[in-house]
């Protein structure tokens, strides 16, 4: 089973403060597919640092608002 990336984020809470706003319209107005945004706010991927920008924008907040670092858990 591959690992999860270490990076948290706040993709869904945001996107319901920001009038519900669905994952295919994020996906449009950062310029990729509905698929990769499920993936990216499940943790599942890592966005490129060009996405990642786009993503704070959209919701007007900085990086570390939107993506957090994640201390390896022990296993």
């Amino acid at each position: 089973m591959a690992k999860r990336p270490p990076i948290g984020n706040r993709i869904r809470e945001l996107r319901e403060q920001h009038g519900n706003l669905s994952q295919a319209a994020l996906a449009e107005a950062i310029g990729v597919t509905r698929q990769t945004v499920i993936a990216i706010e499940q943790g599942r991927y890592s966005p490129s640092l060009e996405s990642a920008f786009r993503i704070s924008r959209v919701f007007g907040v900085g990086l570390e608002d939107v993506f957090s670092w994640l201390e390896p858990q022990d296993s």
